[in-house]
């Protein structure tokens, strides 16, 4: 019984992938048809016609160097953080990290005003570093908090210890404590690139053409007067496959790095 209710759930939950991949390859004439037609023979002129004829070309390489630059980011300013707050005694730092954590539960909506009128002021709007900057200030903050639960999971012995045979605060971070944390940083780094690949608000209110991702040209394809389903369904699919082999491929990683710690 109890397999057949967890089949159920996954059937419930894959049907929409499910059938956003089979509207990508359905002939035009055929998405609208009710009742919905099974039986057809499966065609790639959506995916040639936003390839060719909308540019998703540079919107897929904006959100690709973007992600990818912001998840870098977020975990170089986010790890040494999260070390610090682990390993040192600062006056108050409990109520510093809850401050970092409150960027992280704050709502986009409440400060994408503040964000536009700044980089307005500094003349960054539309470009890739304007994206990269606003992703790492959600982003560094979640990298703290996971990244700090792994630090304290390592005994301070291991420092002391490094530090006894020569090596530098630093080094020890360096050499010693930070390749122990590998499934943590691989975690952090795949929550965090995926965040900011599906990132839709940002993108829309911060960039117009140049920068524009991917999930925003998609939403091109609804226009005022009917919505382009094959064309949006092909976008859609283009969005999420990448992000899904990825997590596919590093799953182990992702596992491991989401439960370390939870069993003694």
């Amino acid at each position: 019984m109890k397999y057949i209710a967890v089949g159920a759930i996954v059937i419930f939950f894959c049907f929409p992938i499910f059938w956003t991949i089979i509207t990508s390859i359905k002939p035009l004439d055929l998405i609208s048809k009710i009742p919905p037609v099974w039986q057809f023979k499966p065609t790639l002129e959506h995916y040639i016609s936003i390839f060719v004829d909308k540019g998703i070309l540079r919107s897929l390489w904006n959100s690709f160097s973007i992600a990818t630059m912001s998840t870098l980011l977020s975990l170089i300013v986010g790890t040494p953080a999260a070390y610090a707050f682990s390993r040192f005694r600062l006056p108050g730092k409990e109520h510093l990290a809850f401050y970092f954590l409150t960027a992280r539960m704050a709502p986009p909506i409440s400060v994408i005003l503040p964000l536009f009128l700044i980089f307005s002021s500094l003349g960054l709007l539309d470009t890739k570093l304007v994206l990269v900057i606003a992703y790492m200030t959600f982003n560094f903050s979640f990298v703290i908090w996971m990244m700090r639960g792994f630090f304290d999971e390592i005994p301070t012995a291991l420092d002391e210890a490094a530090m006894v045979d020569g090596c530098t605060r630093f080094g020890a971070f360096l050499r010693v404590i930070l390749p122990l944390t590998a499934p943590g940083l691989s975690a952090s780094a795949i929550i965090c690139f995926i965040f900011s690949w599906n990132e839709f608000l940002f993108s829309l209110i911060l960039t117009s053409i140049s920068a524009k991702t991917l999930p925003v040209a998609a939403a091109g394809f609804i226009t005022d007067r009917m919505v382009l389903w094959g064309k949006l369904c092909a976008a859609s699919v283009v969005i999420y496959l990448p992000v899904m082999v990825f997590g596919l491929l590093t799953r182990r990683y992702l596992i491991r790095g989401l439960t370390l710690g939870s069993i003694k």
